[in-house]
């Protein structure tokens, strides 16, 4: 395998990766909510996310098993 194939490899690899990961414009048009709502969400530990710096991201299997539970009627895990 060339050097091209190899580097090519890995950016499919990091682009798998980057998909899995959203920001909250990405977040709040995922869940069709305001911006606003993330960050409420965000500001009552309800929305499972990391931070990056000062700017908050987020797991699409963990939004997908958050938004699962609250479609079950589950309560909000607390982060304590």
């Amino acid at each position: 395998m060339t050097n091209n194939g190899k580097e090519r490899v890995g950016l499919m690899d990091f682009d798998s990766v980057q998909s899995r990961v959203m920001t909250v414009q990405d977040v709040s048009t995922y869940l069709r909510v305001h911006p606003s709502t993330v960050y409420r969400l965000l500001k009552r530990n309800e929305l499972p996310a990391f931070r990056v710096g000062s700017d908050w991201r987020f797991n699409v299997e963990a939004i997908d098993r958050w938004r699962a539970q609250m479609e079950a009627g589950g309560q909000v895990l607390s982060k304590s």
